[in-house]
């Protein structure tokens, strides 16, 4: 049996609409030193950033965790060139939610 090949398109996690976002939300993602590490890295860097790239102190399975919650709660888009899972930050769309939050928080880091 052959294995149909999916497009990129299929291998793009779902993301929330940032309109639905609650502020609670953001800040229970923020909460975390690991998660606010995280969007430190990505806003400091100008293009988006594989899950690998991106040291922190914790084992692969709760690294994907930190990143599911704050692809949940907005902050970050996710999707794959081959195999790696590429992570960005939603500055514009953020911005426009929550204007000036992001750079409050990075600011601090």
């Amino acid at each position: 049996m052959v294995t149909p090949q999916r497009s990129g398109q299929d291998r793009v996690p779902p993301h929330p609409d940032i309109r639905t976002i609650s502020l609670q939300q953001v800040l229970e993602a923020l909460v975390d030193p690991v998660r606010r590490h995280i969007v430190g890295v990505l806003h400091a860097s100008d293009h988006d950033l594989n899950c690998g790239a991106i040291d922190l102190p914790v084992s692969k399975s709760t690294a994907t965790h930190h990143f599911h919650v704050l692809r949940e709660a907005g902050l970050i888009r996710q999707h794959y060139v081959g195999t790696s899972r590429m992570n960005g930050l939603r500055r514009e769309e953020f911005e426009e939610a929550f204007p000036g939050l992001l750079q409050a928080v990075v600011g601090r880091e």
